[in-house]
């Protein structure tokens, strides 16, 4: 690998549960049980804005009742 080159930033997915709780994972890698992707995939800092835009209420789903 030439020195001079930036290193490869790590990708990751948007990945929501059932109780509609978002996360980032990386790409490649298995999600968890009870976890999918759902939203767009790249560097961390954009899947992270997409969360901040989407995920408005915190609440798990079963405690919005």
């Amino acid at each position: 690998m030439d020195s001079s080159s930036p290193p490869s930033e790590t990708q990751y997915l948007v990945v929501r549960n059932d109780e509609e709780q978002y996360s980032i994972w990386p790409t490649g890698r298995p999600l968890p049980d009870g976890w999918r992707s759902t939203g767009p995939q790249g560097p961390k800092a954009e899947c992270l804005r997409h969360i901040d835009q989407v995920w408005t209420d915190l609440r798990p789903l079963s405690a919005r009742g």
